[in-house]
């Protein structure tokens, strides 16, 4: 157990605490709560070979049509720190 609360440490450090300037301990514990939401939930974990777990990988995109017409949401969090991207229903 040791092992992962050094790894969320460190993820949290590098990727939310070295990049925000903490007013007050209220921001700090909305920031940690707004990380720890997107770290459990939305940020993409891999598995082996890159491939999300329990998911096959989608079939690659050759058609440069079709990429043009794909219809992808990004949502900012703390101020557009942390992103989060979706493909429209």
């Amino acid at each position: 157990m040791n092992s992962i609360m050094e790894r969320w440490v460190q993820t949290c450090r590098r990727e939310l605490l070295d990049r925000t300037l903490i007013w007050s301990h209220r921001h700090l514990l909305h920031a940690l709560r707004e990380f720890e939401h997107f770290y459990n939930g939305h940020r993409p974990h891999q598995g082996i070979a890159n491939a999300r777990p329990l998911h096959p990988l989608p079939a690659p995109i050759d058609d440069p049509d079709t990429l043009a017409r794909l219809d992808i949401r990004r949502r900012d969090r703390l101020g557009g720190l942390l992103h989060e991207y979706q493909h429209a229903a």
